[in-house]
């Protein structure tokens, strides 16, 4: 009899627990497949503007602005981005040796986004200073350089300086974060980061695909003293324009461009690889779209050549209005 109560109460305990089991089952199952559907939030580092307190004053109002949560249409609350603590990011770059610098090639972006463990970054540089016009009141100006690049191309993808003049410091920099605290500005990088995003899953997709077109081959150092070997010449080398934009930053950086040349001498793609922002790497672009060289050759036939075109960018001098 006891055998048989035993075996009863077994028989009860798995009818009642396998169902259990199997709901248990459903369950993490059905949390596991959630979970995998809902994206990863993107990784944003915002490293400080300088150690101004104007800049110590945007870089933190820049990462309260990428932890706001945004709502789904059906009213579910969605973190897009991911915010890295700022000290963490800040030791980070200082021990992959950044130094703040605005001038970075993509190899060095990538090594500073790496380090940092994000998916894309800001730096720049904001100050709220004092200007003596040689005529007119003192007043004093807020601005903030800010550059977005992405960690895993090391492309520049916006930057901008808004810049605000205004009677005393507080209300100059007051008018500045207000500006950098508007939904338009978080949209504005919110559209920058998803857009960058879309074209680097293009770019992969791309990669993995059968190569249709002929590689173009890099012009070497060993290729210039190869007598059968002759590199690209230009017909004429115009000078990229200083724009205004980057006058008003006073800034002298160098813009490097990798070109492709095709065999009639012809320019085809150009990649920015050391980027400046302030509109000293467009003017770089659309200074080479105008070139036309005499094409690589070798063993006396045209063949197409990539070359790296390097732009030393100095403010101009002001020029004396009284000659």
């Amino acid at each position: 009899m006891m055998c048989k109560l035993h075996h009863r109460r077994n028989s009860f305990h798995a009818t009642r627990i396998g169902p259990f089991l199997c709901w248990i089952v459903v369950l993490l199952f059905s949390s596991a497949s959630s979970i995998s559907q809902t994206p990863r939030p993107t990784r944003i580092a915002v490293l400080d503007l300088g150690s101004s307190p104007t800049g110590v004053r945007v870089a933190a109002l820049l990462r309260g602005g990428f932890r706001s949560q945004t709502m789904t249409p059906s009213g579910v609350t969605n973190r897009e981005f991911d915010v890295v603590d700022s000290d963490q990011a800040g030791a980070a770059a200082l021990g992959a040796g950044f130094n703040g610098s605005l001038n970075m090639t993509l190899s060095e972006a990538r090594d500073l986004g790496a380090a940092i463990g994000c998916d894309f970054f800001i730096v720049g540089n904001s100050q709220t200073v004092r200007r003596s016009p040689s005529s007119g009141t003192i007043y004093y100006e807020a601005f903030a350089s800010i550059f977005l690049v992405s960690a895993r191309t090391g492309r520049l993808l916006s930057w901008e300086r808004p810049e605000f003049q205004r009677p005393t410091p507080n209300e100059a920099e007051d008018a500045l974060l207000a500006m950098l605290a508007s939904e338009e500005t978080r949209h504005r990088y919110t559209i920058a980061i998803r857009r960058a995003q879309e074209d680097e899953r293009a770019e992969r997709a791309r990669a993995i695909e059968p190569a249709t077109t002929a590689v173009i081959e890099p012009m070497s150092d060993e290729e210039t003293s190869d007598n059968a070997t002759r590199p690209p010449r230009p017909f004429r080398r115009p000078r990229p324009l200083y724009p205004e934009s980057a006058s008003r930053a006073d800034a002298e950086a160098t813009v490097d461009a990798l070109v492709d040349i095709d065999a009639r001498g012809e320019v085809g793609k150009i990649e920015v690889v050391r980027w400046a922002g302030y509109g000293l790497d467009q003017s770089v672009i659309d200074t080479v779209k105008q070139m036309h060289f005499f094409p690589a050759m070798r063993d006396g036939v045209a063949i197409p050549m990539r070359v790296l075109l390097r732009y030393n960018f100095r403010k101009p001098p002001i020029q004396n209005l009284s000659q």
